[in-house]
C-alpha cells in the first residue's frame, strides 16, 4: 500500500509557507457552529482515545491547524461541540462513536489505534470519512484500501531506538521490556525489539500492564529482575503511567527508553520518535483535503514521518548520572537532532 513520508525539514519548509499566508485573515475556526445550510461549515468530531502528553499534544496541533486553515480557505471547523476523549474505555468509545454518527459530523478525526478502529467500524455504514492520527501500523490494523479513511502514522524505527541503548549501554546483556499487550500500536516494535536482542545476544525480560497499577508493578519487576535499561514503544498505557514510574528506574540508575518525547517530558530518560505537533498538523491538512477540497479519504496515502530525534530530559539524566554533552556526541550519528527537556506534567 503507497503511503507519504515526509521528514521534518520538509515539514517545516512548508509550514513557514503556509504562515505567511495565514496572518492576512481573522482567525474563524474553534467556536463556529456548523449548518447544513451553509457549505463552507463543517462539523468535526475529534476522538482522543486517552489523556496523555502525546495525545494530548496531536489534539492541540490539530485544533489550531484547522483554526489557521479556516482562515486561510475562509471557512468553519466547529470542534468544540464535538470532541470526546474516551479514557482508554471500550465502552467509551463505541457511544462516542454512535454520538457522532447520530450528530452527523462533516468528519471524523480519530486519535490512536483503537480509537481509529471504533470510529471506522461506525463511520463506515453512515458514509463519513475517518482521518486517523497516530496508528503506528495502518496496514496491519487493517486501515489501508478503505474508501473513507486515511490518516497519519507514528510508526516507530525500533531500529535506531536500540541502536541508542547498545550505543549508551554498550556490552549491555539485559533489556527489560515494558508495555501493554493490549495496545496494538507494541505489537510490530516488541517483535522487532526481541529480534534485535536475540541477534545480537542480549537477554529480554518482558513485563506487561494494562492500567497505572499494573505498571507500577511491570517496572518493579524488571528492576527485581536486574534490567540495565529498558525499552517501551509508543504505548499509550505506559505513557499515561510514566509519571508514576520514572523515578522507579531513577532510583534503580536504569535509563528508559522510549517512542515518544513525550516520555521524556513525563520523566523517562529518553524518547526518540515522531515529533506529534508535526503529524497533528498533517492530520488536520488531511481533514481539508477531504472537506475543503472534495478529496475522497481512499484515495490519499496515509502519511509517515522521519523518526530522527531523540528527547532527553535533562533532569533524568543528571539523576542517573550522566553527562549531557557526551550523549549528545554519542547520540549524533543516529539521530537528526538530540533536544532536551525537563520533567512537566504536559506540554506547554
Amino acid at each position: 500500500m503507497k503511503h507519504i513520508r515526509i521528514t521534518r525539514r520538509s515539514f517545516l519548509k512548508a509550514a513557514a509557507l503556509t504562515a505567511s499566508s495565514a496572518g492576512l485573515f481573522a482567525l474563524t475556526g474553534c467556536g463556529g457552529s456548523s449548518s447544513a445550510a451553509d457549505p463552507n461549515a463543517f462539523k468535526v468530531g475529534i476522538v482522543n482515545y486517552v489523556d496523555d502528553a502525546s495525545l494530548n499534544q496531536i489534539i492541540a496541533a490539530v485544533q489550531s491547524r484547522l483554526d489557521e486553515i479556516a482562515a486561510e480557505k475562509k471557512v468553519s471547523f466547529n470542534y468544540a461541540d464535538f470532541y470526546a476523549n474516551a479514557q482508554a474505555d471500550q465502552s467509551n468509545l463505541n457511544q462516542i462513536a454512535a454520538d457522532l454518527v447520530a450528530d452527523q459530523v462533516d468528519v471524523i478525526v480519530a486519535v490512536a489505534t483503537p480509537t481509529a478502529l471504533v470510529m471506522q467500524n461506525a463511520a463506515g455504514d453512515a458514509g463519513i470519512p475517518v482521518v486517523y492520527a497516530a496508528v503506528s501500523d495502518p496496514e496491519g490494523a487493517g486501515l489501508t484500501g478503505l474508501d473513507n479513511v486515511t490518516g497519519t502514522s507514528d510508526a516507530l524505527d525500533t531500529a535506531s531506538v536500540l541502536k541508542l541503548i547498545t550505543t549508551h549501554n554498550p556490552g549491555i546483556k539485559k533489556l527489560g521490556l515494558l508495555y501493554d499487550l493490549g495496545q496494538p500500536s507494541s505489537s510490530q516494535p516488541i517483535a522487532d525489539a526481541k529480534a534485535f536482542c536475540q541477534a545480537n545476544g542480549i537477554e529480554v525480560v518482558e513485563s506487561t500492564a494494562t492500567n497505572i497499577a499494573e505498571v507500577q508493578m511491570a517496572a518493579a519487576s524488571l528492576v527485581a529482575a536486574g534490567v540495565e535499561a529498558v525499552f517501551t514503544p509508543t504505548d499509550n498505557t505506559i505513557m499515561a503511567a510514566e509519571l508514576a514510574i520514572y523515578e522507579t528506574f531513577i532510583d534503580a540508575n536504569i535509563p528508559h527508553f522510549t517512542g515518544a518525547d513525550s516520555f521524556a517530558l513525563n520523566g523517562a530518560f529518553l524518547g526518540y520518535g515522531v515529533d506529534y505537533v508535526q503529524l497533528g498538523r498533517a492530520t488536520a491538512d488531511l481533514v481539508a483535503q477531504v472537506l475543503v477540497d472534495g478529496k475522497t479519504p481512499g484515495s490519499i496515502p496515509y502519511m509517515s514521518f522521519d523518526n530522527g530525534t531523540a528527547t532527553v530530559n535533562t533532569d533524568t539524566a543528571a539523576a542517573l548520572g550522566y553527562d549531557m554533552a557526551q550523549l549528545k556526541a554519542d547520540f549524533a550519528p543516529y539521530c537528526t537532532q538530540v533536544n532536551e527537556l525537563v520533567t512537566a506534567e504536559d506540554f506547554e
